[in-house]
């Protein structure tokens, strides 16, 4: 019989999402809608575990809690990518890691959400209005103002074609973006000073790497327009966490929309719950139906070749 575990089901929905009993009958689901943080609570609860069914990065899978289930022999992440995982680790403890597809629009179109909340002051006036008050606050168009893409790929590449739309200026920066890619695009490739200096809304869409953690510290936020908002649906660590703080409470920048953050879910008393110039929202840019019928189909997909001696989608040796 085969043990597995779905974690972080936050929402409680992973099994009707899929057709889990197309699995063969022995085996046994449990599913767990709360997260764990503390590795050593996460490995006694997965402990029983032959194979887990992830989402996304929101449980971290180091050397040291995969040593710790020696039972683990398969690890499904939704997504083709899951910087949280230690892939060489499961290779060397022959633990197969196999992910599934995704769909980008629904962060693209998130992203969206977050910027026109943040220019037209809708995340204020809602409960403004709700508690009496009328037309307290004074947000900006966006036709003629520059869209800086951190990015542009697929996503990027998304959020830009809406930009242009709205009759925005929309300019890139990535370290490998090339004029072509970009014009293709309908952006203009820029240096990375000069799309911190002259953006009016920063996008990020790049992937977090050794490359990008800490790509936007102290210095690169300080090059930022006093007026321009910054938006993060990517990941967190890309951000310098205590730098964004500062200059978010010094009002260095207008504002930040964030759906992503170094700690996940974010802690009670980070200051980005209390600053009045941040928007937030936790990590929702993925969470959709369509989307988590994709990981889900997909997830008891990649079980059922695995136990037939098939693994697909393999994402480590």
């Amino acid at each position: 019989m085969a043990n597995i575990a779905v974690l972080d089901d936050y929402q409680g929905i992973s099994q009707n999402m899929a057709r889990w009993d197309n699995l063969p009958r022995e085996t046994r689901i449990s599913v767990f809608q709360d997260h764990l943080s503390d590795e050593d609570k996460v490995a006694e609860r997965l402990l029983p575990f032959h194979i887990i069914s992830a989402m996304r990065e929101r449980t971290p899978f180091s050397r040291t809690l995969l040593e710790k289930l020696p039972n683990l022999r398969l690890l499904v992440t939704t997504g083709m990518r899951n910087a949280s995982i230690d892939l060489q680790a499961c290779s060397d403890l022959d633990i197969v890691v196999c992910g599934t597809g995704s769909l980008s629009y629904p962060t693209a179109e998130l992203t969206w959400g977050l910027i026109i909340s943040l220019a037209r002051n809708i995340h204020h006036e809602n409960p403004n209005s709700r508690s009496g008050l009328w037309q307290e606050e004074i947000g900006i168009g966006l036709n003629g103002k520059i869209l800086g893409i951190l990015g542009l790929g697929r996503l990027g590449s998304q959020v830009a074609k809406v930009g242009i739309s709205f009759g925005m200026e929309v300019i890139a920066w990535s370290q490998n973006l090339t004029e072509e890619r970009a014009s293709a695009e309908g952006a203009n490739l820029v240096s990375f000073k000069t799309l911190l200096e002259n953006s009016d809304i920063l996008s990020i869409h790049t992937v977090l790497s050794e490359r990008t953690r800490g790509l936007l510290g102290k210095e690169e936020l300080r090059l930022m327009k006093p007026s321009a908002f910054l938006v993060n649906t990517s990941r967190g660590p890309i951000v310098d966490e205590r730098a964004l703080v500062s200059i978010l409470e010094e009002r260095g920048i207008a504002g930040a929309g964030l759906d992503v953050f170094d700690t996940e879910p974010l802690p009670k008393e980070h200051p980005f719950l209390t600053l009045t110039n941040t928007l937030i929202t936790p990590h929702i840019g993925y969470v959709t139906t369509e989307g988590y019928k994709v990981f889900f189909e997909e997830t008891v997909e990649c079980i059922n070749e695995f136990l037939k001696g098939t693994p697909i989608r393999v994402l480590n040796d």
